[in-house]
Parts: C-alpha cells; sequence; structure tokens
C-alpha cells in the first residue's frame, strides 16, 4: 500500500456520509442544530464517485456509513443505497436512523441491498425514551425493528447515555435481546446543541454506568443469546471489551450535506469542502488530518474532562454514533 507522508494508510477507510440535515424528530440530546437544503441527487454522486476516487488513491477497501439526520426522509435514499451496494464487495454500506419510518415494505427493499447493519436509537424505557425524542416513538423503534429482524437484516440499537438514562440500559438491553437485534451498543452524551441542556456523566457514574453494562453483558451470554452487548467504546473496555484508538482523521472522514469534511462528526473541525477540493486531496494535504494521522502522538487536556462521547452515530467500527 502506498504511504501518505510517514503514514502507512489502513486496510479499509470509512466515511460518514450524513446526506441531509432533515429530521422528523426534534430529540433532546441531538447535537444538529441547523437544517440547510439537501444536496441534489447529483451532488451526492459526485461525493460518492469522490470517495472511489479516494479508495483508489489509498489502496483500500471502503465502508459507508450513511445518515442524517433522518436519511429516510429522501425520496432517493433507496436509489442511492442501490447504487453503493452495486460497489460491492469493495465497499460496504450500513444506515443510521431514528426508526420511525421503517415498515414491512422497507424492510424486504434493505434485505434485498444487503447492508452490513441498519442501527436505530433507543435511550431507555418507554416513558423516557419518549420523553426524549417524542410519544409514540418507542413503538415505533420496536416495530422497526421486529420487521428488519423479520427480514434478516442485521439490526443494531444504540443507547446514549446521560444522567437521565444511564440506569436504565440494562432494560434497553433486554428489550434488544426480546426483539432479537444483533447487537445493544452505548456511548455517552456529547453535550452539543440541543444535547447542551442534557447533563454528561460524572465519573462515579461513568464507572457505575459501566457496571450496569457488564451486567447487561453477562446476562446476554448462553447458548440462545444471540444479541452482543460490546465495551470497547471509551473506557467501557473496563468491564470485559478491547479498547480501541480513536480512528478520527486517519480510517474515517465525515462528510456534511453541504461537503464540508470533518475527521468525524464529533470532532466537528472543517478540513475542506468536496466541492471546493477533492476528498483525495483534503485527506492528504490538510495539516490537521495529518496531524491526527501520527500515531506517535499523544493528545493532552482530555483526561480532565468527564464524558465525551455520543451514541447514534457511527458505529461502524468507529464512531459512528451514529447520532438519530
Amino acid at each position: 500500500m502506498r504511504r501518505l507522508g510517514n503514514k502507512c494508510p489502513q486496510q479499509r477507510l470509512l466515511l460518514q456520509w450524513h446526506i441531509t440535515e432533515r429530521c422528523n424528530l426534534r430529540c433532546a440530546h441531538c447535537y444538529q442544530t441547523a437544517c440547510d437544503p439537501d444536496p441534489s441527487f447529483a451532488d451526492l454522486l459526485v461525493v460518492l464517485d469522490q470517495y472511489k476516487a479516494l479508495l483508489d488513491d489509498v489502496d483500500a477497501a471502503g465502508h459507508i456509513t450513511l445518515t442524517g439526520g433522518e436519511p429516510f426522509l429522501r425520496e432517493d435514499f433507496i436509489d442511492l443505497l442501490g447504487m453503493i451496494a452495486d460497489e460491492k464487495p469493495r465497499i460496504s454500506f450500513a444506515v443510521l436512523t431514528n426508526g420511525s419510518l421503517i415498515d414491512a415494505h422497507l424492510s424486504r427493499r434493505l434485505r434485498k441491498l444487503e447492508p452490513q447493519f441498519v442501527q436505530v436509537s433507543m435511550d431507555g424505557t418507554e416513558l423516557t425514551h419518549d420523553r426524549l425524542r417524542g410519544s409514540g416513538n418507542f413503538a415505533q423503534v420496536c416495530g422497526s425493528v421486529r420487521e428488519l429482524v423479520a427480514n434478516r437484516v442485521p439490526t443494531l440499537i444504540s443507547f446514549t447515555a446521560h444522567r437521565l438514562n444511564y440506569r436504565e440500559f440494562p432494560e434497553v438491553a433486554k428489550v434488544g435481546r426480546k426483539l432479537g437485534a444483533t447487537r445493544v451498543w452505548a456511548d455517552r452524551l456529547i453535550p452539543l446543541g440541543r444535547g447542551s441542556n442534557l447533563e454528561t456523566l460524572t465519573p462515579a457514574e461513568n464507572l457505575e454506568f459501566i457496571g450496569l453494562m457488564h451486567q447487561a453483558r453477562m446476562e446476554a451470554r448462553g447458548w440462545f443469546q444471540r444479541t452482543q452487548i460490546p465495551m470497547h467504546r471509551a473506557l467501557q473496555f473496563l468491564g470485559g471489551g478491547h479498547p480501541y484508538r480513536c480512528s478520527a482523521g486517519n480510517t474515517l472522514i465525515a462528510v456534511q450535506p453541504n461537503g464540508d469534511v470533518y475527521p468525524c462528526r464529533r470532532l466537528p473541525i472543517r478540513v475542506g469542502n468536496v466541492f471546493e477540493r477533492s476528498m483525495s486531496e483534503i485527506y492528504r494535504e490538510s495539516e490537521f488530518l495529518c496531524s491526527l494521522r501520527e500515531r506517535s502522538r499523544i493528545s493532552t487536556g482530555c483526561e480532565n474532562r468527564a464524558g465525551t462521547a455520543n451514541s447514534d452515530r457511527g458505529i461502524s467500527g468507529s464512531s459512528a454514533r451514529s447520532r438519530p
């Protein structure tokens, strides 16, 4: 594989792609504040072509996590997924959604496209979840998970932990197991946007949360249990998972609907715009991205701050909470 500067690229480069800022919910912990017009379908194809060119440039396979806003609000979303699906096996894809718009028909269409996974959000028991995301949404999410599982679409449930709901993670894990979800995972709140009105976990509460996750993880083990409870985010590996290094700007980049490029949606530092410079140029030449790829570099100052991560974006082996 070719080297960029003094770094050898990884074998897979993830793109967290926000294709819209529109959403049908107004969640209390959402970090999005603006709602700019959607890019045209032609603009989406420009981004896709640039991403494929970047993969050629760094000699890597790709994975795209598509999200919003709420991506299923776009009438052309399935068409876009179809074009990405045509790129398999070189490029895999996943969808992050709030889970309010998925029915049996849409689940069948998704099954034919074979996403790596579809992730929906669940943030507590029905009362707490609906308080955060809107009345009746908990039932909608459960219905969506049932349809996806029935159509054999790998389904993830994402939980965003903060002081209002963190003790309810075991209940969410139980619901996930009952519905047959592939995975139930969690991250902590990012206090941005509307989420700045909620309180992040204290160090003591975070340790309690890790214990609750570990308890749910142990309960999910057994011959007839197929739901995974991973614990590799932030300090969650203290509960039995494996630590990871943040891949923002290295094997992960994020693109906003207007073409702005970030190392990660949760690291909102603009490093370029794909409608002004190519994605390859931005990835190769951005001083900030290059600095993030220096393996010997150690960030300082974070050790005194409690709570920095949010759930719904992305996973996908990175962050990708994804947010919806």
